[in-house]
């Protein structure tokens, strides 16, 4: 007698679900070194604990659709596209390391001007309106609204 197997009817689907079950759970592990607070008054692990579980829960269920959704020739996972997952990577590493030393104002369009190497089409135009429009709402949400002691400035230029 043979055993049952679940077969998987999507590749691509069940493959980017276990990725976002496996980042969920290691980042939600990660929040569990920070104080979570409560509902009324988060502590510094409340918010990266939460999303973390709902990533965990939204890969749950595109593996679970991935195994019970027909899809046309199974989905195959096709090659990786190296080259935008490393600037990614790469682009997220300088603005951790960046950021405490050249403040926000300058780090978030050097992340912009690196991330924008990914794609196949550079503008500067758009380059610069990103820039600033996202230097404008991380201000507005983390400093402003979320009262986050972040550098605004390069450390040599604020004191």
């Amino acid at each position: 007698m043979r055993g049952t197997f679940v077969k998987i009817k999507s590749q691509r689907d069940f493959f980017s679900g276990l990725m976002f079950v496996v980042v969920g759970l290691a980042f939600a592990y990660g929040a569990t070194d920070y104080a979570m607070g409560s509902g009324a008054r988060p502590g510094p692990g409340y918010f990266p604990m939460i999303l973390s579980v709902i990533m965990a829960i939204l890969g749950a269920i595109v593996i679970f659709t991935s195994l019970t959704i027909e899809v046309e020739g199974g989905d195959p996972v096709g090659d990786i596209a190296w080259r935008p997952l490393l600037i990614i990577v790469l682009a997220i590493a300088l603005f951790g390391a960046l950021l405490p030393r050249l403040g926000l104002i300058i780090t978030v369009p050097i992340l912009i001007i690196v991330t924008s190497f990914a794609g196949k089409e550079f503008k500067w135009g758009g380059v610069l309106i990103a820039s600033v429009v996202l230097d404008v709402f991380s201000w507005l949400v983390f400093v402003k609204g979320l009262n986050l002691t972040i550098p605004m400035w390069p450390s040599f230029i604020a004191g």
